[in-house]
């Protein structure tokens, strides 16, 4: 892959190993650090860099996200995450990610059409579900799924296309909301509910999820609102471990959907996208608003192995800029159903507000992110916690499908091949069984 013509400063890095040295180039893109080009230090110097889970390597090009964690910005093709989480609707964001611009009333309108007309599952993958067993995870029937949608749709292979690229995206982005919810429906034993094109994104996704055949279902506008809003917070965040995993995919030249199956199988660690679960988890074994106390000095005790869940973030550096949206919509949301004695919603707003007041964790700037209030938020909606990273998921293939449709329209674009530090045997020869 080459850099393009505005990344590259002119000047370079010297380095030298024993007698030998090299002069790298220094690229420097729009926001961010600069990079040390090392393509050619294996070339020149013989050597390989070290750097497990690339915490310190720039993997690609991209002009799709860009986040500063110590700043705490998060911006999407240049837009802050808070605009467009406060002012934009998700299909606006979809095509801000994909096309880089966002739609003007023409392009929305008819991006929204096409958007919508490809939210129908083929009825055969209705027989899908009845082949996972009824307690099966929602997340394994969403990988399983997505990623069979290529054996309905052969077309696909082609990605040498754009117009085969175009479709592909669309259909992705359209059809995870409906796979989701029938995984949701599937699981408590209720009737399919088909999507409707009357209906937006977010308020489509929520009447898949709880309408009825048996009686009306009218969504809730404060709900969908959230929704909304959720679907945005989680759309892309730059080379995360799932968007990595997209790209590496992609590089071999596979079809989009077993990518995006790839990075859903990425996203279902619970070190990646199961982090809301897991503060719910916490605030069960808290119990009540009295063990608060006893349980904030475990966890200032390094000794005791106890972590406050959804507090803090490996990138942020500062306070998560989607958390503060977040907590707006939390309360809402929770103003809106009337909730005051859901013993594990109080519980949480307690701790909070305990823990947003405590010098420890104010000078370790370990704020709220975005995890612990959506966990919140989902849980009181009615949303399972296993169905928390499947919706995870429906958001962020927005953002895997725009990360994998630039990877592959990228000129000189290669199949990815990390290196290693090999510390295993050395050179050695068979022997025989009978003589070992």
């Amino acid at each position: 892959m080459s850099a393009s013509e505005e990344a590259v400063t002119g000047t370079t890095a010297s380095i030298k190993i024993g007698a030998n040295s090299a002069d790298l180039p220094i690229l420097k893109g729009t926001l961010g650090p600069e990079v040390v080009d090392i393509r050619r230090l294996t070339t020149d110097l013989g050597v390989f860099t070290f750097d497990p889970g690339y915490g310190e390597t720039a993997s690609c090009e991209s002009k799709i996200t860009f986040i500063d964690g110590e700043k705490g910005i998060l911006l999407h093709r240049g837009y802050p995450i808070d605009q467009l989480a406060e002012h934009a609707s998700y299909p606006e964001v979809i095509y801000l990610l994909l096309n880089g611009e966002l739609p003007n009333k023409q392009q929305h309108e008819t991006f929204v059409n096409t958007l919508t007309n490809h939210t129908l599952l083929h009825e055969q993958i209705r027989n899908f579900f009845n082949g996972y067993r009824r307690d099966a995870h929602p997340m394994a029937i969403l990988c399983g799924t997505v990623g069979a949608l290529s054996a309905f749709y052969p077309d696909a292979n082609d990605i040498s296309r754009p117009e085969s690229r175009e479709l592909s995206a669309m259909r992705l982005i359209a059809k995870i909301p409906t796979i989701a919810a029938w995984a949701y429906k599937y699981t408590i034993g209720e009737p399919f509910v088909y999507p409707r094109n009357d209906l937006n994104y977010a308020e489509n996704f929520l009447s898949m999820m709880f309408a009825r055949p048996s009686e009306p279902y009218k969504v809730n506008p404060v709900l969908a609102r959230a929704m909304n809003r959720i679907l945005i917070l989680h759309a892309d965040h730059e080379q995360n471990a799932s968007t990595s995993t997209v790209r590496l995919a992609g590089s071999t030249g596979a079809n989009p959907f077993a990518c995006i199956a790839a990075g859903i199988a990425a996203l279902w660690g619970p070190a990646h996208g199961g982090a809301n679960e897991a503060v719910l988890k916490m605030l069960g074994q808290i119990g009540s608003k009295e063990n608060i106390p006893s349980f904030i000095e475990k966890v200032k005790d390094k000794n005791s192995g106890v972590k406050l869940m959804g507090f803090g973030h490996r990138v942020y550096k500062n306070f998560d800029p989607r958390a503060k949206i977040m907590q707006a919509t939390c309360h809402e949301v929770l103003t809106e159903l009337g909730i005051k004695d859901d013993p594990l919603l109080d519980l949480a707003v307690e701790l909070e507000k305990i823990a947003l007041s405590d010098d420890y964790f104010v000078k370790r700037k370990l704020y709220p992110n975005v995890d612990f209030y959506s966990g919140i938020i989902l849980k009181a909606m009615g949303i399972p916690t296993s169905m928390f990273t499947v919706l995870f998921a429906v958001a962020r293939t927005t953002g895997w499908t725009s990360q994998w449709k630039e990877m592959i329209e990228e000129p000189g674009q290669r199949i990815s091949r990390p290196r290693q530090l090999y510390t295993g045997s050395d050179r050695r020869d068979f022997t025989a069984l009978d003589k070992r």
